[in-house]
């Protein structure tokens, strides 16, 4: 039964055909990083950058460096969408996505998370089998027919991101509203919409559209029933979070990925302008078949754990972000918060305040008011940045945080000289205050 389901061959259409997005939409992601100044003001201008925590040895390239890393990478995009060298281009745009990924936070995104991942499905997958430069220099390369796992993979993934992003959002600031409240008040300035964005009904309809398009939207697409209204919506939720968030490609990558959900005849004749093809039905199951059942089985094992961890570390999420990443937690949260380094030299006793504008943008000074992980990196900064100029100091954190509209807490014990404590990943760093109920 289990050989049946995942090994039948289907028609291929539905994977041809996002390759092709999918490469357009990650070289206007790469270009448009530059052309916007995301790559400037992200990689180039900071003199620190926060990289993931263990990767501290990924840092952004000098002079323009990054610029031709990203135009390598909308390059790679531009090669995945007519499949030239499929394969080397998948995996070299998955890897230095990835690199992009860890060496800087300050702009996290759920967003950025999933391409990686989807990166690195893609760069497994056989998409360029047909309609494709590969295809067309060797015919005998072409087939136009996959095996049946290869579209579960990428549904299966959609459904458990969406059904954690719906899951995420019961929780009181989400129910009562005014989470959404104070993420739609900034785009009051909006030409049009931007007093339609301030009204209470239109932030009920919101929460309420929010959470039950993430639960339903993948069972509601495979049921064909439903299909056609969940397309519908589909489209209105993915371009509001467009105009509304600007969120770059991803509410278009969103879409594309319905294409998974309808018939591959349909595809088929839509964008390739073909007629139904006929496949061979009979169940092939691969020679390295054990091998792929284990690394899909390992994968989607973590994929169902790791947004589940923070409820295995003490206190609350939402305030002590441990646990937050990784998770598809998406707008959720709203946090500001007031922070002070106070560098204390071992050998003299003199103490001093650090001007952060000394060492941040603005943007990072934002993150490290509020976000334990910046904030204890900053300490380790810190201690190289005087090391290196023969001081051997202390640092201590004073630091009140609030999350939503609640009020200002104390986030950081200021007693903790972080320089001495290592960051944990998996468990409660002891030294953040407890969340007040």
């Amino acid at each position: 039964m289990l050989n049946q389901f995942l090994y039948k061959k289907i028609d291929n259409a539905q994977l041809v055909v996002f390759r092709m997005f999918y490469g357009l939409l990650v070289a206007a992601e790469c270009y448009g990083a530059i052309v916007t100044g995301w790559v400037r003001k992200t990689l180039v201008e900071p003199k620190f950058t926060f990289s993931f925590i263990g990767f501290e040895w990924l840092q952004p390239l000098s002079g323009s460096g990054m610029y031709l890393y990203f135009a390598i990478m909308g390059t790679l995009g531009l090669l995945i969408t007519v499949g030239y060298k499929y394969r080397y281009s998948a995996f070299a745009f998955a890897l230095m996505w990835t690199g992009v990924y860890l060496m800087q936070k300050t702009s996290y995104n759920n967003h950025y998370y999933l391409l990686m991942l989807l990166a690195f499905i893609m760069a497994f997958l056989p998409a360029n089998r047909d309609f494709s430069l590969d295809a067309l220099q060797n015919p005998k390369f072409r087939l136009h027919s996959m095996h049946n796992w290869v579209r579960w993979i990428i549904i299966l993934q959609l459904f458990i991101v969406y059904t954690y992003a719906s899951v995420a959002k019961l929780y009181g600031d989400w129910l009562d509203f005014s989470i959404i409240e104070l993420l739609m008040k900034p785009k009051s300035d909006y030409i049009l919409i931007g007093d339609f964005l301030q009204q209470k009904w239109v932030h009920k309809v919101v929460a309420f559209f929010g959470i039950f398009f993430d639960l339903l939207i993948v069972p509601a697409l495979l049921w064909k029933p439903t299909r056609k209204i969940a397309f519908i919506c589909s489209i209105f939720f993915h371009l509001f979070n467009s105009i509304v968030f600007q969120i770059g490609i991803f509410p278009y990558l969103s879409l594309a990925f319905i294409i998974f959900f309808f018939p591959p005849q349909t595809i088929r004749s839509i964008f390739l302008k073909q007629k139904e093809v006929v496949i061979d039905r009979v169940v092939q199951p691969p020679k390295n078949k054990n091998w792929v059942l284990g690394i899909l089985g390992i994968y989607f094992i973590m994929q169902f754990f790791l947004p589940l961890r923070h409820h295995i570390i003490k206190d609350d999420v939402l305030w002590t972000e441990e646990g937050h990443r990784l998770s598809w937690r998406m707008m959720l949260r709203s946090r500001s918060g007031i922070v002070q380094f106070k560098i204390l030299n071992k050998k003299t006793g003199q103490s001093n305040t650090i001007d952060l504008a000394d060492y941040l943008t603005q943007k990072q000074r934002n993150r490290v008011a509020c976000y334990p992980d910046f904030i204890w990196q900053f300490a380790q900064h810190l201690k190289k940045d005087y090391a290196s100029r023969g001081h051997d100091i202390q640092v201590f954190v004073s630091s009140r945080v609030r999350v939503n509209k609640g009020k200002y807490h104390e986030f950081i014990d200021p007693t903790v000289d972080l320089t001495r404590v290592p960051w944990k990943h998996f468990s409660h760093n002891e030294w953040l205050r407890p969340s007040k109920k």
